[in-house]
């Protein structure tokens, strides 16, 4: 098993999350409603925390949304959302995961957005590792860091063991 090298620590976690809700907050201050749509599992953790801390610091109504797909094989899975998606027209969305690398999960997940008409879509990520090989870029991040294609960045969000770490 490799090793792995912690990269941010809880604490830091916390910060750059209080951090990304202040930034939702200066970009959407006019909103009447944000959904926070997580891509299952870490992303949706990420963004039940991101929404917590929006919560605490706005009064923007605040909707939270999961999304799941196959991430290893995402051209042939159903992408799924856990309300109607009707629900969300004409809404504010910020679209949820823990890691960017080369964009392929998030492009995956947008597809049931397409069916409506939607106001605005935002990324948020806790790291950017900068490999895009899709048109995908991050409107709020945590931390961008350059890795090599070999590593492997795991975000660690449980209550116990919170930190990003570097193998």
């Amino acid at each position: 098993m490799p090793e792995k090298s912690l990269i941010l620590n809880k604490k830091q976690i916390q910060h750059r999350i209080k951090r990304i809700a202040f930034e939702i907050l200066e970009q959407n201050f006019k909103e009447k409603e944000i959904v926070f749509a997580g891509i299952y599992d870490r992303g949706y953790s990420f963004a039940k925390l991101l929404e917590k801390e929006f919560k605490s610091i706005s009064t923007i109504k605040t909707s939270l949304v999961k999304i799941t797909l196959d991430k290893q094989a995402p051209s042939q899975s159903e992408v799924t959302l856990d309300v109607d998606i009707k629900k969300m027209k004409n809404a504010c969305i910020i679209l949820v995961d823990d890691v960017l690398s080369t964009g392929r999960t998030i492009a995956y997940s947008l597809k049931p957005f397409l069916s409506i008409r939607v106001k605005r879509i935002q990324t948020a990520f806790i790291v950017d590792r900068g490999h895009h090989t899709f048109p995908i870029s991050a409107d709020f991040v945590g931390y961008v860091m350059a890795t090599s294609l070999q590593e492997h960045v795991e975000v660690d969000l449980s209550s116990k063991g919170m930190g990003v770490y570097l193998s």
